[in-house]
């Protein structure tokens, strides 16, 4: 029997006062496919920083066994020369290099300090192509879609020579033939004998592609399942990962619906930067009291756009169009007059816009309403430790306290700290675009309870999400988005995810 390419043995991490992983073993074979899964804060990452010398060797204990050779590294040039390479959720690329100067960036083809330019870009083409790009090395990366920034990371690790490959969420922001492309790459590398380690929160990706799957709870393991030789499904390794059966992965919805709380008419927005190009085109709208409405759509249909052209014209150029709050017409000409007139926005990038990710809850969850923390101009600390546990108790957030630094919360309680942060604001309207992107199972049903608790209080909740089945899972009501403009509106209760890619599929017919 083949031995491990990798097993790491008993491994034990702690920092002050949390156990993020205690005695946990994983091993992958050659040539494997092996999925890491597990709620968010299940030790993951943690996981992989340690095999990769972010968390060098002596600040935990256990062992590490690559190649059948003990390996202590001490930093990750150390473990990319043994060939592990990681790719992270965000991409550490240079936006304005080309993907030439990205590939090499650390690893120059350089003599006596000069670079050979022409080797590098005859590199660069044998690399591209193993990985299906067919754009020019000379190609800045910021002119590339998301897609084609992940397959850039992966020539740059195939040039490092790599052995074992890491992926943290690679399809988390990408569609899905971009997801299917990326998954069908590493079936490719896994036939020229390339490991990979595959971590991701959606299932049926796992399901896929896994040979077999690990799967970490409270920083331990707790199954190792083959696919190859039992039956794996969904639940199985939900139940695996969240210690209890999920019969249900929506919370039941009881709504209430009201009165007409936003109406928008004839809105339209153009690129900012390309004042001819029309990306949102008269999009007329309405969302009531108590109501959950959720946006459909492919990637590029333009949802995140017209939400942030709502919110303050956050986005756009020559926008047009008429806002109704509670049947009066409401200024959202600027994000503070979008504020007043009672709407919020949360953002589907809560590490770059939503959060302020060095400072600690508290600071976050008043940032976007200090006025309501303050006398005359002073921050009143006390009050504002009062409204930071408040929704530190409320919305159950996971941390030590409201101390804690948001970049040490897993992704969950992340995205609770971006929700407390607007629902102190006060909002009537709440706009959340990909509001689970990036979270496990278990914390995407406490923010669906979350979603229902606020419709019930007669809020209007907007939901925009590339995830069909939670659309329909969680919604009242559905708007189908395609190139700028709403195709079809329907109830959820009669809706699917075949109606809905007929509604898409129709309006390119017209």
């Amino acid at each position: 029997m083949a031995q491990p390419i990798l097993e790491m043995r008993g491994i034990t991490k702690t920092f002050p006062g949390v156990n993020a992983l205690t005695d946990v073993n994983l091993a992958v074979m050659p040539a494997e496919i092996h999925a890491v899964v597990g709620e968010n804060g299940a030790g993951k990452s943690t996981l992989m920083k340690v095999l990769s010398g972010v968390y060098p060797h002596g600040s935990y204990d256990g062992e590490i066994v690559f190649e059948g050779g003990a390996r202590k590294f001490a930093s990750i040039s150390d473990s990319e020369g043994a060939g592990i390479i990681i790719i992270h959720q965000e991409l550490a690329l240079v936006p304005l290099l080309s993907i030439a100067e990205n590939i090499f960036l650390g690893h120059e083809t350089a003599k006596r300090g000069v670079i050979n330019w022409f080797e590098a870009f005859r590199r660069s083409v044998e690399l591209l192509k193993k990985v299906g790009l067919k754009e020019h090395p000379n190609t800045l990366i910021t002119n590339l879609g998301t897609g084609k920034q992940q397959l850039v990371e992966i020539a740059k690790a195939l040039n490092k020579k790599v052995k074992l490959l890491i992926l943290d969420e690679p399809t988390s922001s990408l569609n899905e033939t971009d997801s299917n492309a990326l998954l069908a790459l590493l079936q490719e590398f896994k036939a020229h004998g390339i490991s990979s380690i595959l971590i991701t929160h959606k299932l049926n990706e796992v399901l896929k592609v896994a040979d077999r799957i690990t799967v970490l709870r409270d920083g331990r393991t707790v199954d190792t399942l083959d696919t190859s030789t039992a039956k794996v499904s969904e639940d199985r390794i939900i139940k695996a990962m969240v210690g209890r059966e999920l019969t249900d992965r929506y919370p039941p919805r009881h709504a209430k619906i009201g009165e007409i709380m936003l109406e928008v008419k004839d809105w339209n927005a153009f690129h900012p930067l390309h004042a001819d190009r029309q990306v949102i085109r008269n999009v007329s709208m309405n969302v009531r009291q108590g109501e959950v409405l959720g946006i459909a759509g492919l990637m590029g249909a333009g949802r995140t756009e017209l939400a942030m052209s709502l919110f303050g014209r956050a986005y756009g150029q020559k926008i047009s169009g008429e806002v109704l709050v509670q049947g009066k017409r409401a200024d959202v000409s600027t994000i503070p007059k979008a504020m007043a007139a009672g709407l919020a926005y949360v953002t589907e990038d809560r590490k770059t816009y939503g959060l302020v990710l060095i400072d600690h809850i508290k600071h976050n969850v008043t940032l976007a309403h200090l006025d309501g923390v303050a006398r005359r101009g002073v921050i009143d600390d006390l009050k504002e430790l009062a409204v930071a546990n408040k929704y530190r108790r409320e919305l159950a957030i996971r941390s030590a306290s409201v101390y804690q630094a948001t970049v040490n919360l897993s992704g969950g309680n992340q995205q609770k700290v971006v929700l407390s942060k607007w629902l102190f604001s006060g909002p009537q309207v709440l706009i959340l675009d990909e509001p689970t992107r990036g979270i496990d199972v278990g914390a995407k049903y406490e923010i669906y309870n979350i979603i229902n608790a606020l419709a019930e209080q007669g809020k209007a909740v907007i939901v925009i999400s590339s995830e069909m089945p939670e659309l329909l899972g969680i919604s009242d009501r559905l708007y189908v988005m395609n190139e700028g403009r709403f195709v079809a509106e329907m109830a959820t209760r009669e809706a699917s995810q075949e109606k809905i890619m007929r509604a898409i599929m129709n309006s390119w017919e017209k």
